[in-house]
């Protein structure tokens, strides 16, 4: 098969979960508009499609979901009371999430997986690659993933995903793959992908993490795939298939990230999430370092 040379300009971004890992936070607000410091989780994401290059975002959504897109929408009412105030800085930080991107919406319906949830952006997506972005995974800016996994894409044709090694011991917490090296120190060809194996069953030590690049035909497969762990369509399925036989759609590379990145997906690691981003940044990080180590010092 030969290379893609359509310049990807799609991002999906499912956001349809029900956050239980968190409640009762949850309950009424959506898991993906819990703060980050000052910003919705969300919105890390959405910026970081649009840092490489793809500004026309769909998210996939379920019910009570509504504030997402209120979110990424004009408030004229709160953006008025600021200009009169004279508060050019909130009224730009207000301004900012309506500006991003353009932003689509459809609705999973059943929660069946993230598969199901991909398979859920074919309309919009049609025949051309597209990213897929998830939610949990915040990726520093510094660090532009994403951007390389659209380049691998464009080079070879076919999926890439985002890898990261992890200790054996926590394999069984992701997708693994089992992959041989290329050319370039930061990329392999994907051979198969387990999902969330036991340690002693793990082809390696690379876990899929929330990032993907994929070829369309992944809808056809996805069709066609069975529900598997948790009676959900997993996407890792379809991508082994995918892996398994080239001629299906393209190769399936991956890309081993080195960088930094904020795990937002349970409450330990938000809040850890919370305190790196807080401690690097410009206006808050060092009056938060100086507290962080005296309130350090008092605990220990």
């Amino acid at each position: 098969m030969t290379p893609s040379h359509t310049r990807i300009s799609k991002a999906v971004i499912p956001a349809a979960g029900l956050g239980t890992r968190f409640l009762p936070a949850t309950k009424a607000t959506p898991k993906e508009m819990l703060p980050v410091v000052d910003k919705p989780a969300i919105q890390y994401v959405v910026e970081e499609a649009v840092a490489a290059g793809l500004s026309d975002v769909l998210m996939v959504t379920g019910r009570n979901k509504r504030p997402l897109e209120d979110h990424f929408d004009r408030n004229y009412e709160l953006e008025e009371a600021l200009h009169r105030k004279g508060d050019r800085s909130r009224l730009a930080a207000v301004q900012e999430s309506s500006d991003l991107a353009t932003m689509h919406y459809v609705r999973q319906g059943d929660p069946k997986g993230l598969g199901h949830a991909v398979l859920c952006a074919e309309p919009h997506v049609g025949d051309q690659p597209f990213a897929v972005l998830l939610g949990d995974d915040l990726i520093d800016p510094r660090d532009p993933l994403l951007a390389r996994m659209v380049d691998i894409q464009e080079q070879h044709g076919g999926s890439v995903i985002a890898l990261m090694e992890v200790d054996p011991s926590q394999i069984h917490l992701y997708g693994c793959a089992a992959a041989t090296p290329t050319g370039d120190d930061d990329v392999v060809v994907i051979s198969d992908l387990v999902e969330k194996p036991e340690p002693a069953d793990a082809p390696s030590n690379l876990a899929i993490i929330g990032r993907y690049v994929l070829d369309p035909a992944v809808f056809e497969v996805l069709r066609k795939t069975e529900p598997g762990r948790g009676g959900e369509i997993q996407l890792t399925d379809a991508l082994q298939a995918l892996a398994a036989d080239p001629a299906l759609g393209g190769p399936v590379h991956g890309v081993v990230f080195k960088g930094r990145r904020y795990d937002t997906g349970d409450r330990g690691d938000y809040l850890r999430a919370i305190v790196r981003l807080a401690c690097e940044r410009e206006d808050l990080g060092p009056d938060f370092r100086a507290w962080l180590r005296s309130y350090v010092t008092e605990e220990m």
